[in-house]
């Protein structure tokens, strides 16, 4: 079981294996409920008679554990966006249902954000560290600014174009592609960025620096 990655601190929702997730005791705070009675409902989603079925309550419904403020290690589960969806449903009232409507979006984006950090740990491994830690807590369009930006320098185009120019489909990277050259280039831009992104936090400072070393880069191979 990998850390959970904690992106959002109000609902708590959290990234665990690839897969957003909340747990059970962050919900009965949110929604202002005894944690007991959350573990009681998500219980009896669990038992035998409810007509669930384990291919569904197991992946959505995952055990776990925490210390309380003494020392005792209690039980919790952690939920799914669609584990959350199924107990979220007996939830009633004008504040639940705002609530529910926040949870939706958390769980929208800790998805986008799954996508943005697997993809940029494809296309710009070197890089990923650095926006992980330059931004706290990073957002999906952190990965994707970054990795749009340099690809537009090199290749005139992002990643998903290039694909579509090329009629890749929905291949998970587009380095098997690229020439030896463009890939060189690339590689020496990401490695500038990574200077760039933990001291500078102006994007557009950060995209002319990188233009113009390029420039320098092209003019220095045209000269030798």
């Amino acid at each position: 079981m990998s850390k959970l990655k904690l992106l959002d601190k109000e609902f708590g929702v959290s990234e665990l294996n690839g897969k957003p997730v909340v747990s059970s005791r962050k919900v009965a705070e949110v929604f202002e409920k005894d944690h007991k009675h959350v573990l009681d409902s998500i219980r009896k989603l669990l038992a035998p008679d409810s007509g669930l079925t384990k291919s569904f309550t197991e992946p959505n419904f995952r055990p776990s554990e925490y210390k309380d403020s003494t020392g005792r290690v209690l039980p919790e589960y952690l939920l799914t966006r669609d584990g959350f969806a199924l107990l979220a449903m007996g939830f009633t009232g004008r504040r639940a249902l705002q609530f529910k409507e926040a949870y939706i979006r958390c769980f929208n984006e800790m998805e986008q954000y799954i996508i943005a950090l697997n993809t940029a740990r494809l296309e710009f491994p070197e890089l990923t560290q650095a926006i992980l830690e330059a931004h706290e807590p990073p957002k999906h369009y952190h990965f994707s600014n970054e990795m749009d930006m340099i690809n537009r320098i090199v290749l005139g185009m992002t990643a998903k174009q290039y694909k579509e120019a090329h009629g890749l489909g929905d291949v998970p990277s587009i380095r098997p592609y690229l020439t030896a050259e463009e890939l060189q280039y690339i590689s020496l831009l990401q490695k500038a960025d990574i200077g760039l992104v933990l001291t500078e936090p102006d994007f557009q400072k950060r995209k002319r620096t990188l233009e113009w070393y390029y420039g320098r880069l092209k003019l220095k191979k045209l000269s030798a």
